[in-house]
């Protein structure tokens, strides 16, 4: 049918017909004119009645212009269209014919089917040369943008062969000349040292190692890649692999190295005996690390009493490396586990940090500062720990700067710590805790004879006849001169005294030996620091001695009380925590009903009475005592913050004292928390209370009963000959003891 012809089409002859051996027909044809269909008939084969379409009249003038517009517009379009021949802008340059112009630039030109058959159509010639001005202008915007296009394409493409066949020319010229081969050289020595240390890492390390040093290989050495790499591979080819000491592990070189290094400390020198006894065992008997469940150890309390030595200690008896890791302070997870490679000046994190100073894969890593590590929007160190602290997982330990496992197991891990609630429970919970506790007097004076005074003297330059220190003197600058759990201060007042010694000496030449004795140990010390106050000289109403742990040891707390006539008010002083509060108020409580059962006596004449009462002279109740009078409670120094309930039994005996005008003694002090129902309950810190009441010249303690028997074993020998250590269950124990 007639419904897939255009209307309008092409009169002419077939000049050749040719039978293809597909069956097709191939047909040569020649087109004399445009026609148009007049008359279809349908049938088993369409026939038409054609006309010869006939060109329209034209205004000469306008046409002219239109084909110099069209010319011009085909020359701009040839010098950016090398497709466009140069016969044909020679052809339409000759030809002044509109009609044939506009056929034959609509040949050469690619156009759609629907516009060529709109241009086709077209029988007024200006409206055609215009469609074709406007086709023809769009063709050169286009031609443009890909004409430049290809010429960026190419010159880029053009550049790098050209660097590419200068750097070959250059690598053969230098090859030639047998000069600067050293970026291979440095290729060839990676891969000799990737060769070397294989056996020793596992396929993900190697894989990892080989494909970053294959880049290195490829990229361009001053492309900043380059430098990543480099520095990427410097880094991983230092840390060392498959180096570990050589010295087996021996519990008699530690336990011998304790000794000679610490001056008592016997339970934590136990402890680490114990802890690499395992550990050798496992050793022997070939059991894996992992299987033997092996612990980290954590030396935990106050400041300068040998946690940071001990572990020197360790490391020196196995012939192992130490390494220190600062963790105070510390916000950002990436400077313990690497930052990644994209970042500018990206390193490994500290522990892989530690292996390469260390130069062995089993060091001695000391994890100082545990408690202090920050918690920031950088990340929480202490969860990255967990993986790094836990033998269950650190053999598989992932650094995100060398993106491939390390195996940490072999290394012995020890952390310190100042305040062991200040570490998280998931945390605490994969280490095992060693306490080390201030040092009685007479441990510091051991210590200062036969560690501190030797090494401060090789330090200063003196020789051992050039200076003395007389035993009461030494045991002055301890008492009077620190206040410290630890013996750093007493190594500074020891380092003074030998620089003013070191001055004398040069400036008088015949002197030959300064002593410092009791009577001119003020003129080379400093002022004194008392380090704990000593106890009343006598028994007071209402003063009685606590005791209370710090986190630099023991102290001995003076607790005041006084009543003032009022009605029954309690004031209480001294910036004192909530739980402390709550226990003055629970002391108060159970001393009011002690009073009201009688078990304290209260005289009439210590109860204030009204006017009438004293004319009618009435008996009144004991418990008007407490009705009649606020009770205020003290406890110095004011600017120091405390808190914590085991001052308990110290405010029930001094609100009991106050109440009943009976004094206590002064030479007793006493530590425990007290129920509602008047029984005294176990503390903490009981070694550095008692070591603290020494101090202060006391010589009765009263400690909860529990205390007695589970911690009694840990107080030195020394505060135990000193000191009448009375356990007690309740209340009324204590006032016994306590009150004259």
């Amino acid at each position: 049918g007639f419904d897939g012809i255009y209307s309008y089409g092409v009169a002419g002859s077939i000049m050749r017909k040719v039978h293809m051996p597909d069956g097709r027909v191939k047909i040569l044809f020649q087109g004399l004119a445009r026609a148009v269909i007049v008359t279809a008939h349908e049938g088993a084969f369409p026939r038409a009645v054609i006309d010869i379409v006939e060109n329209e009249g034209y205004n000469r003038l306008k046409v002219d212009a239109l084909m110099d517009i069209l010319r011009d517009k085909i020359k701009q379009l040839s010098s950016v269209n090398s497709a466009f021949p140069i016969d044909l802008l020679r052809t339409i340059e000759e030809n002044d014919e509109p009609h044939r112009i506009a056929d034959l630039v609509s040949s050469m030109i690619k156009l759609g089917k629907t516009r060529a058959y709109e241009l086709y159509i077209e029988n007024d010639i200006e409206k055609r040369l215009l469609s074709l001005v406007d086709i023809i202008i769009s063709e050169i915007e286009s031609a443009k943008v890909q004409r430049e296009i290809h010429n960026k394409v190419h010159s880029k493409i053009e550049q790098t062969n050209k660097e590419y066949f200068l750097k070959e020319q250059l690598k053969q010229i230098q090859k030639d000349l047998g000069v600067d081969t050293q970026r291979e050289e440095e290729i060839a020595l990676f891969r000799e040292k990737l060769e070397r240390i294989k056996k020793h890492l596992n396929e993900d390390a190697h894989h990892e190692i080989k494909k970053q040093l294959d880049r290195f290989a490829r990229v361009h050495p001053d492309s900043g890649d380059a430098n990543i790499l480099q520095s990427y591979l410097e880094w991983v080819f230092e840390v060392p692999f498959g180096k570990c000491s050589r010295k087996k592990l021996s519990v008699g070189d530690v336990a011998r190295e304790l000794d000679k290094d610490h001056y008592s400390l016997d339970k934590p020198k136990e402890r680490i005996v114990e802890f690499f006894s395992v550990r050798e065992l496992a050793e022997l008997r070939g059991v894996k690390q992992k299987d033997s469940k092996g612990v980290i150890l954590c030396f935990s309390g106050p400041p300068g009493v040998g946690k940071t030595s001990l572990a020197n200690s360790i490391a020196t008896a196995l012939k192992r490396p130490l390494v220190r890791i600062a963790l105070g302070g510390l916000e950002d997870v990436n400077e313990l586990r690497g930052h990644r490679r994209t970042y500018m000046g990206a390193m490994p994190g500290r522990l892989v940090q530690g292996l390469i100073e260390g130069k062995k894969m089993d060091p001695v890593i000391v994890l100082d500062e545990i408690d202090k590590v920050g918690r920031s929007q950088r990340g929480d160190p202490t969860a990255a720990l967990l993986e790094i602290l836990d033998p269950e997982q650190n053999n598989h330990y992932r650094d995100y700067y060398l993106n491939f496992p390390i195996d940490l197991s072999k290394v012995i891990f020890i952390a310190t710590a100042n305040d062991v609630g200040r570490i998280p429970p998931a945390l605490r919970d994969r280490m095992e805790f060693i306490s080390l506790s201030s040092y009685t007097p007479n441990e510091k004076y051991e210590i200062a004879l036969r560690y501190l005074v030797p090494q401060e003297l090789k330090k200063h330059a003196l020789k051992k006849l050039e200076f003395s220190i007389t035993s009461p003197a030494l045991k002055k600058l301890i008492e009077e001169y620190t206040r410290e759990p630890g013996v750093r201060n007493l190594r500074r007042k020891l380092a003074s005294l030998m620089r003013k010694t070191a001055r004398q000496l040069l400036e008088d030449k015949e002197l030959s030996k300064v002593s410092i004795t009791l009577k001119n140990i003020e003129s080379y010390a400093d002022k004194k620091v008392f380090e704990i106050s000593p106890v009343e000289d006598a028994p007071h109403i209402g003063v009685v001695n606590g005791l209370a742990w710090t986190a630099v040891g023991g102290d001995v707390l003076t607790i005041e009380a006084i009543k003032i006539k009022g009605k029954g008010v309690m004031q209480l002083t001294g910036s004192l925590g909530d739980v402390m509060k709550e226990s003055a108020r629970i002391a108060h409580s159970v001393v009011k009903i002690l009073v009201d059962r009688g078990v304290i006596s209260i005289p009439q004449a210590s109860i204030p009475l009204s006017t009438k009462e004293k004319e009618e002279k009435v008996e009144v109740s004991a418990s008007e005592i407490y009705k009649r009078y606020d009770l205020h409670i003290h406890v110095p120094e004011g600017a120091t913050p405390k808190d914590g309930p085991s001052a308990g039994i110290t405010m029930a005996t001094a609100i009991a004292s106050i109440l009943s005008n009976q004094k206590v003694d002064n030479k007793i002090a006493m530590t425990g928390e007290l129920t509602l129902t008047g029984k005294v309950l176990p503390i903490g810190g009981l070694k550095e209370k008692l070591i603290a009441a020494y101090k202060a010249g006391v010589k009765k303690a009263l400690i909860p009963v529990k205390n007695y028997q589970r911690d009694l074993m840990d107080i030195p020998d020394e505060v135990k000959e000193n000191i009448e250590i009375i356990s007690v269950a309740r209340i009324e124990e204590v006032l016994k003891e306590a009150l004259l």
